[in-house]
C-alpha cells in the first residue's frame, strides 16, 4: 500500500470518543458506496493478513440481511476463513429493517453488541452493509457514523471499472469529504476493479486525496458465475455430467446459435454455451471438443427453450459419459443469454477457486508491513498458526525454488498446484500423463499455466537417469535394465530431477507410503556430511505459539546416538524456521528421579548433544509438562534455561511421538504441519495420505524454504514437458 501523503488527523466522533492518540487501533471499519465493489474480496485479503500477523482477530458485520433471508454469506465466508472462534450470532449487529425503523436505536445496539466482541478479540474487521440504501441520507454516512462510535479507521472502497483516473479520484475525495463529516476517520482507500493497464495512473490520480492509496487490478473470476449459479438463476435442471464441476466459474457465456466450425472457432477455457436441444450438431462436437486435445476446456453447455434432444442424440452423449455439466432451462435464446449475462458470482465459503483468486490478488498488490504501519496496528509478540503458515509462504515466495510433486494423478496435488502457482509460492513440475493431467486440470476448473507435466515413461531424461541410478546402485547388483524400470517410477524419477538439479525439492506421499517417497531419497540423495540418521519434525501451531517435534514419523526406536542425532538436526530445523531452539530430551522421568533403560538411553543421548552441539541450550531427561509448563518446571526444574520454555521436544521412539502429535492436534486443536524430513542433502519430504490441500501447500513452501537454504537453483535441466 503506498503511502504518498500522511492520513488526516483523528476526530472526535458522536459519543464523545477522542483523538486515538497514535495508539494502535484494535479494529478497522471497511466501506463502500456502491455495490460490486469487490468488497468481500477485500474484507477477505484483510481478514487474512491481520490473522497471518498475530493476535485473535474477530470479523463484525454491524448491519445484515434479516433473519428471514437466511445467514449473511459475506459473514459465513469470513468466520470460516480466518477469524476466531466466537459464534456467528456474536459478530452481527442489526438488520437493515432495524436501521430503516429506528436509526438511532439500532446505532446503539451495534456499539453494544460490537464491544461485547471485541472484549474477546486483539483486532477486529468491521465489514460496512451491503449497498442497499439503509439510512438516511445515505449508506456510507451512516456507515461513517457507525465507524466514528466505535473509533474504528476507516479504510474506503472505490470501484474503479469503467472510471477514468480523474472520475476515481473525484468520486474518492467526496466519499472522504462524507466520512469527514460523520466524524469517521478515514485512514486509506482501496481501488478495486482497476484496469491492469492503468494501475499507475489511477495511483497518481489518488495521490491528492492526501490518503494512502491501494489499487488492485480486475480479477475477472471473482465476478464469474458458477454453472451452479447459472443452474440457480435459470431454474435449470441437471441433464448431464458430474454434478461437482457445477462450481466451475463461467469465465465467458456464448450462445452457439451458428454452425458447428462457427462455434469451435470460438470456443476459450472456460467458456459456457448456450443452444438449443435440437442442435444435436452443435452438442456432439462440443461434448468431443471438451475432451479433444488441442481444444479448449469448456464450464458446461445450457441446452436452453425446454426440449430435450432426440433420444438417440441423447442416448449418445449419455454413452460417451461426458463429465462437462450439461443443464436445461425452458427460456428462450435471449432470455438465457440476458439472464447469465446478469448472473454475478458471489464470493463465498464453498467458492474455492474464488476465495484463492481473492487472496492471491491481496498477496500480490499488498505490502503487508506497510498496510500495517498505514492502519497503525501493532503485532502482538504471540505466533498464530496462521502467522506461521504466512510466514512461510512469504519466505518461500520471496526466492522462488522448483518443486517436483511426483503425484499428478491426484485432485488434492492438483489442486495444491493451483493455489501455489496463484500465490507464486514456487514453480512447479508434476509427474503423470499430460493429457490426463490437463484434462483433468480442466474439469477441476484448475488453471495450471505455467507448471510442466512430465511422463516419466516417455521423458527423455530417462536413459541419462537410469545411467545416473545403475552407477549408484552398482555395489547393489543394479545393471541397467533394472535402473530403467526404477525410474519408470514417480518417486524414483522425481528424486533422480532433485539429485540431477532439475529441480530443488520433492514432495510427495499423498498417495504413496512413506517408504515409497522416502526410499528413493536415502539410495539416491543420501544424507548430508555429519549426519547418519534421517529424521522428522511436525511444527505443532498451538493458539499462541509454535512448538517443534522430533521425530513422530521415521526411527521407530532410536539408540541414544540416533537420538542425539535427530535432536541437532531438530534444533537446526527450528532454527531455520525463526523458532529458537530450547531443546528437551523427553522422557517419563525428570532430572534423577527416575531411572531404567529407557530414562538412562534419554541420559546419554542428552550428554551426546551436550558435546556435540556446546552452543545449544538442551535439557533432559525431562517430562513433558516440565519442559512446556513454567510452573511445574519452577518445582522440577527452577534453574534450568530450558524447563518451562521448551520450544524443541524430542521423544524417546516414534511410538510416543506419533500418538503425542496426533493427540495434541486433535485435543488441543492445533495445527500440525509436517513431518519435515531432515538429515538429507537435498530437501525431499513426505505427505501424510490423508493430507488436505492446505497441507500440501505447506509442505511445498516448507521444502522450498530449505531448498532456499541449501542454495543454488535448479537448471531445469532443457526439457520443461507438457504444460497442462
Amino acid at each position: 500500500m503506498a503511502t504518498d501523503a500522511a492520513a488526516p488527523s483523528p476526530v472526535a466522533d458522536d459519543q464523545g470518543h477522542g483523538d486515538q492518540g497514535g495508539n494502535s487501533t484494535t479494529s478497522i471499519y471497511l466501506a463502500s458506496a456502491e455495490g460490486e465493489s469487490g468488497k468481500s474480496a477485500v474484507a477477505l485479503g484483510l481478514l487474512a493478513l491481520l490473522a497471518a500477523t498475530g493476535g485473535r482477530v474477530g470479523v463484525f458485520r454491524p448491519i445484515t440481511r434479516s433473519g428471514a433471508e437466511g445467514r449473511d454469506p459475506l459473514l459465513d465466508l469470513l468466520i470460516d476463513h480466518d477469524s476466531v472462534d466466537v459464534p456467528y450470532e456474536e459478530c452481527l449487529g442489526v438488520t437493515h429493517e432495524q436501521v430503516h425503523a429506528d436509526p438511532e436505536g439500532a446505532l446503539a445496539d451495534i456499539v453494544t453488541r460490537y464491544h461485547a466482541l471485541d472484549a474477546r478479540c486483539d483486532r477486529v474487521v468491521i465489514v460496512g452493509s451491503d449497498h442497499s440504501e439503509v439510512g438516511t441520507p445515505s449508506e456510507l454516512t451512516f456507515n461513517a457514523r457507525i465507524a466514528a462510535n466505535l473509533s474504528a479507521p476507516m479504510v474506503l472502497m472505490l470501484k474503479a471499472a469503467d472510471r477514468t483516473p480523474e472520475e476515481i479520484a473525484e468520486l474518492a475525495e467526496g466519499l472522504i469529504a462524507e466520512a469527514l463529516a460523520a466524524h469517521a476517520t478515514p485512514v486509506a482507500l482501496v481501488a478495486n476493479r482497476c484496469d491492469p493497464a492503468g494501475l499507475d495512473d489511477i495511483r497518481a490520480a489518488l495521490r491528492r486525496t492526501g490518503l494512502p492509496a491501494l489499487c488492485l487490478p480486475e480479477e475477472p473470476i471473482l465476478f464469474a458465475p458458477t454453472m451452479a449459479e447459472l443452474k440457480d438463476a435459470l431454474g435449470a435442471t441437471m441433464f448431464s455430467g458430474d454434478p461437482d464441476l457445477l462450481d466451475n466459474e463461467a469465465m465467458r457465456v456464448i450462445v452457439g446459435s451458428m454452425t458447428v466450425e462457427h462455434v469451435l472457432e470460438r470456443l476459450t477455457d472456460g467458456t459456457v454455451v448456450i443452444t438449443p436441444a435440437d442442435r444435436s450438431d452443435v452438442l456432439l462436437a462440443l461434448v468431443n471438443a471438451h475432451t479433444a486435445q488441442g481444444f479448449p476446456r469448456l464450464t458446461g453447455i445450457i441446452l436452453n427453450g425446454g426440449l430435450k434432444p432426440h433420444p438417440m442424440i441423447e442416448a449418445l452423449v449419455r454413452g460417451l459419459k461426458p463429465t462437462l455439466p450439461i443443464i436445461s432451462c425452458h427460456q428462450g435464446a435471449y432470455d438465457t443469454a440476458r439472464t447469465a449475462a446478469h448472473t454475478r458470482g458471489r464470493l463465498h465459503a464453498g467458492s474455492v477457486r474464488k476465495v484463492e483468486a481473492a487472496l492471491s490478488l491481496m498477496e500480490s498488490h499488498v505490502d503487508a508491513e506497510q498496510v500495517m504501519r498505514t492502519l497503525n496496528v501493532a503485532t502482538p509478540t504471540v505466533v498464530t498458526p496462521q502467522m506461521f503458515e504466512y510466514r512461510l509462504i512469504t519466505r518461500a515466495r520471496s526466492q522462488r525454488k522448483h518443486i517436483v510433486l511426483p503425484e499428478g494423478d491426484e485432485d488434492r496435488i492438483l489442486r495444491a498446484a493451483d493455489r501455489l502457482v496463484r500465490r507464486g509460492v514456487a514453480d512447479l513440475t508434476l509427474l503423470g500423463d499430460p493429457d490426463a493431467v490437463g484434462r483433468r486440470a480442466a474439469e477441476l476448473g484448475l488453471d495450471l499455466s505455467g507448471v510442466a507435466v512430465i511422463d516419466p515413461t516417455t521423458s527423455e531424461w530417462l536413459d541419462e537417469f537410469a545411467a545416473i541410478y545403475a552407477d549408484l546402485r552398482r555395489s547393489k547388483g543394479v545393471n541397467l535394465e533394472l535402473a530403467q524400470e526404477r525410474m519408470r517410477d514417480v518417486s524414483y524419477f522425481g528424486t533422480m530431477m532433485v539429485h540431477t538439479g532439475r529441480a530443488d525439492g520433492m514432495v510427495s506421499g499423498a498417495t504413496h507410503t512413506t517408504a515409497h517417497t522416502i526410499r528413493p531419497a536415502f539410495e539416491i540423495i543420501k544424507t548430508e556430511p555429519g549426519v547418519s540418521t534421517v529424521s522428522s519434525v511436525f511444527f505443532m501451531c498451538l493458539a499462541d505459539k509454535v512448538l517443534t517435534y522430533g521425530d513422530c514419523a521415521i526411527v521407530p526406536d532410536p539408540t541414544a546416538e540416533q537420538l542425539a542425532d535427530i535432536a541437532i538436526s531438530s534444533a537446526q530445523t527450528a532454527q531455520a524456521f525463526g523458532i529458537e531452539p530450547r531443546v528437551a530430551m523427553l522422557s517419563y522421568s525428570t532430572g534423577t528421579s527416575g531411572s531404567g533403560a529407557d530414562v538412562d538411553k534419554v541420559k546419554t543421548a542428552t550428554e551426546l548433544v551436550r558435546q556435540r552441539a556446546p552452543e545449544l541450550l538442551v535439557e533432559g531427561p525431562i517430562q513433558y509438562d516440565a519442559a512446556v509448563e513454567p510452573s511445574v518446571a519452577a518445582t522440577k526444574m527452577p534453574d534450568s534455561p530450558v524447563a518451562g520454555r521448551a520450544t524443541v521436544l524430542i521423544f524417546p521412539d516414534l511410538n510416543t511421538g506419533n500418538n503425542t502429535y496426533k493427540a495434541v492436534q486433535r485435543s488441543a486443536g492445533a495445527v500440525a504441519i509436517g513431518p519435515v524430513l531432515q538429515g538429507l542433502n537435498k530437501p525431499i519430504n513426505d505427505l501424510s495420505r490423508g493430507a488436505l490441500v492446505s497441507d500440501i501447500v505447506n509442505t511445498v513452501a516448507i521444502t522450498a524454504i530449505q531448498a532456499q537454504q541449501d542454495g543454488g537453483g535448479a537448471t531445469g535441466g532443457g526439457q520443461t514437458g507438457a504444460q497442462a
